[in-house]
């Protein structure tokens, strides 16, 4: 499972707001801002969270649950350097180039 805070220290970590999460995950922008209201655990169908979590996963994203293996207690998340960067990086040639196109 993942709290509410988890989901918005994950999207902390990658720099992004709700939209472009919701982007990512091909869920819309209430349903995250549902999720990220929630007051413990995310709340939302396995569908949303399935798509949710994946998309973390694929930017880097790691999910640390209760009592996983780690070098502190508790929940949390951690980004995977090599595969952060790869994301990260092709996301700012994206913006790079969409502000290039504004500016014409």
């Amino acid at each position: 499972m993942i709290t509410a805070a988890q989901l918005r220290a994950a999207r902390v970590l990658l720099g992004i707001d709700q939209r472009a999460l919701a982007e990512l995950s091909g869920l819309s922008v209430p349903t995250i801002q549902r999720m990220e209201a929630s007051e413990t655990m995310v709340r939302g169908n396995v569908d949303s969270l399935v798509k949710l979590i994946a998309a973390f996963e694929a930017a880097g994203i790691e999910m640390i649950d209760e009592g996983a293996v780690s070098n502190s207690q508790g929940r949390g998340v951690r980004l995977k350097l090599d595969s952060a960067k790869a994301h990260l990086g092709a996301r700012s040639e994206s913006k790079a180039s969409s502000r290039t196109r504004a500016r014409r």
